[in-house]
């Protein structure tokens, strides 16, 4: 995985993390950068091994992560097994890119559902659903690989 951005995504970078009221910093640079090539959400644990031979220590990249998702630049989600996952914000709106994951049972994979819409509709005969406000949707399987 490709870490060290180019000088136009460096800026790119720059400026999001000055927008959101950081200073911009190496690691903010490099936790943002390994976020932003990721196909699907990653662990702090995920993002320490790769950035470890680059000098950044396990707390710095988690004091990191935290910031980043308070200042809206990630997103923070628990898949249900109680490790918090990060994931890049394409615009930095807190709400604007929530999508399902899909977690497979077998291997562990996690993926993004982008652009799969899921609507949570009274049952048939009801007047209102038993669900109120639906935050995160989850599924759970075996993906194709494991299959």
């Amino acid at each position: 995985m490709k870490i060290k951005p180019t000088s136009a995504e460096r800026l790119d970078l720059c400026a999001r993390i000055r927008d959101a009221g950081l200073r911009c910093t190496d690691a903010r640079l490099a936790v943002l950068q390994q976020l932003r090539q990721s196909a699907s959400p990653l662990s702090h644990a995920d993002i320490a091994s790769t950035l470890a031979p680059l000098g950044f220590d396990r707390a710095t990249v988690y004091r990191n992560l935290v910031g980043l998702s308070e200042a809206g630049l990630l997103s923070r989600v628990d898949l249900g097994d109680h490790i918090w996952r990060f994931e890049w914000r394409s615009d930095g709106q807190k709400d604007a890119d929530e999508h399902p994951h899909f977690v497979c049972t077998e291997c562990g994979e996690v993926s993004c559902l982008i652009g799969v819409e899921i609507s949570v509709k009274p049952a048939p005969g009801s007047k209102r659903s038993a669900v109120g406000e639906v935050t995160e949707i989850l599924l759970k399987g075996r993906c194709n690989r494991c299959s």
